[in-house]
């Protein structure tokens, strides 16, 4: 039997855990505070973040990183993206010689522009074959309620990938493998600000042609920055591109969709912040996704009006009016 840890009692890190679970893994789920690792244990729930759904009796949780790695197969990050480095910082010298490290994690890091697969290696000094990642159309909530879904696992080292397919294969989740981790991670980190503008839009009162378009060229430019960095342009059009896409940009279960809402109802972004209890990953990672194509020379118009929106402290409606009037070019 596998054995798994996962470090990060969120939604998706708990979703996650439960999935791996099913799949016939013994599994240990991490918890910064020794209180919810406790009702976990106690009440087979997580209240704060998956209220409502049955957690297995045989998942177990606790606070003490060293008792959650000890032994692991497969080493699981549901962290925020923008604290992956400090945290596996602290748990660098626990972690399992030749585990898979697997990466939930979907951002850019700021000040680095590196891709979480890379922050891994370079903190846990293993090679980038070691490292995999997570991603597609995978809302929390509905793979907790054990709604059919198909993910995707990114590794370079097919041997790895399988593994970790096998580890979390279960009759509502279908798990596709994939060589591609540089298009993967890119799509899982710039769907969030194209949701983020999607929300906007709604929070606006526009409707469904307004968003379709947003989401259209949305992705071409996550197309554009993956081809830059070397990725599979196959990698856009599926679950980890338009799957990834369609789904945070169309649901009340996204964060990032419901926080630009907010932002398009003319909150501020501090507003929002004080009233919002999960992260949006795409506030954070649209900074370092823009430095990253500056650097590379490529052009992402979305993108850039949602740093202007988030952090600039531009209006909404003037960043939307100020995309519009770019000049016409052909698709």
């Amino acid at each position: 039997m596998r054995r798994a840890t996962v470090l990060g009692s969120g939604s998706w890190g708990t979703a996650f855990a439960r999935v791996m679970v099913h799949a016939g893994c013994s599994v240990t789920l991490w918890a910064r505070r020794p209180d919810l690792a406790d009702v976990i244990n106690d009440r087979h729930e997580n209240p704060d973040y998956l209220p409502g759904i049955a957690l297995p009796q045989t998942l177990t949780a606790t606070s003490d990183p060293e008792q959650a790695l000890q032994g692991a197969d497969i080493v699981v990050l549901a962290v925020p993206s923008q604290t992956a480095r400090d945290n596996l910082s602290g748990w660098v010298s626990l972690l399992p010689e030749g585990a898979t490290l697997v990466s939930l994690m979907k951002g850019i890091e700021l000040g680095t522009a590196k891709r979480m697969s890379e922050v891994i290696s370079e903190v846990a000094g293993v090679p980038l074959s070691h490292v995999a990642v997570v991603t597609g159309p995978n809302l929390a909530r509905e793979i907790a309620e054990e709604q059919p879904a198909a993910t995707v696992v990114a590794c370079s080292d097919h041997a790895r990938a399988v593994d970790l397919r096998e580890s979390c294969q279960t009759p509502y989740l279908r798990p596709y493998t994939n060589s591609d981790v540089v298009g993967c991670e890119l799509g899982g980190t710039v769907k969030n600000i194209i949701a983020l503008a999607c929300g906007m839009a709604e929070g606006m009162g526009f409707g469904d042609n307004t968003r379709a378009s947003i989401m259209t060229r949305g992705l071409a430019e996550t197309a554009r920055l993956g081809l830059a960095l070397g990725a599979e342009p196959a990698t856009f059009a599926g679950l980890a591109g338009l799957g990834d896409l369609v789904a945070t940009c169309s649901s009340p279960l996204s964060r990032n969709r419901t926080f630009g809402e907010r932002l398009g109802r003319g909150e501020t972004l501090q507003q929002v912040l004080d009233a919002t209890k999960q992260i949006a990953e795409g506030v954070k990672s649209c900074r370092s996704v823009l430095d990253l194509a500056q650097v590379h020379g490529v052009d992402m118009p979305i993108t850039e009006a949602v740093v202007d929106i988030c952090h600039n402290g531009e209006r909404a409606p003037d960043a939307l009016r100020r995309v519009m009037r770019r000049e016409p070019k052909p698709e």
